[in-house]
């Protein structure tokens, strides 16, 4: 089986549980470290599936690797080639398809909820999960639903949380997240709220976040079961 490839954008958001939950259902991965300087490939033609990690920048900012991302999407779309992008994954991948990444209307940071759509398609990634799902954010900018794509899941702070295409997906929040990543990315929490003249209700401080780790982070782990275990079935064999 080919690999799947799993792009990083920041040294500190690597692929953290996907990559675990890939290893222990036996799919090979190799990681592209676009931080590092290493490049987009122009076709799809080694890879059994494409993951696009998160990232501090923005995929409006003029950096040479974004439209290379993009036009990659779409390659792999167009040859349904699986995608899944986790925050600035997602937004690439919006973008890639056609929608639109602006400033969220509040920042969202830590723990929080998302309620999943009464749509067809989450009975295929989700099965019998509904209702509300625990998931962790970290972002300030978001996506709007791309023409052609079906909204998964959504919140009072973010109305795009997630969509899916087929066999892609593309997630605003983080599920993909481990005890090590949320202390790395804790410590870039002050530069994270600076020039806000509050907090509002959807950041929590580092201390919240860490104080809810040992109940969220298990029920976490099973909206990502169920999301990357939908998303290895369409994976190229």
């Amino acid at each position: 089986m080919k690999p799947v490839a799993i792009f990083r954008h920041s040294p500190i958001e690597g692929p953290g549980y996907f990559a675990t939950f890939l290893e222990a259902n036996g799919v090979p991965w190799q990681l592209i470290a676009v931080d590092a300087g290493e490049a987009i490939p122009t076709d799809t033609e080694n890879y059994s599936g494409l993951a696009f990690m998160g990232g501090p920048m923005s995929v409006n900012d003029p950096l040479p690797w974004v439209e290379n991302a993009c036009t990659l999407i779409r390659s792999a779309v167009d040859c349904a080639i699986p995608v899944i992008g986790h925050c600035l994954g997602g937004q690439l991948m919006a973008k890639a398809l056609g929608g639109q990444v602006k400033a969220n209307p509040v920042k969202e940071i830590g723990w929080g909820e998302a309620k999943i759509d009464d749509v067809e398609v989450a009975q295929h990634w989700l099965g019998d999960f509904a209702g509300k799902a625990t998931v962790f954010q970290w972002h300030g900018e978001t996506f709007s639903i791309p023409a052609g794509t079906t909204r998964l899941m959504s919140n009072d702070w973010c109305a795009a949380q997630m969509f899916v295409c087929g066999p892609h997906l593309a997630m605003q929040c983080h599920v993909e997240m481990t005890p090590e990543m949320i202390a790395a990315w804790c410590e870039c929490w002050e530069a994270e709220v600076a020039g806000l003249a509050a907090l509002p209700p959807p950041v929590q401080t580092p201390q919240q976040m860490k104080e809810e780790l040992a109940y969220r982070l298990p029920a976490m782990r099973e909206l990502a079961n169920r999301l990357y275990g939908s998303w290895i079935r369409g994976l190229k064999r």
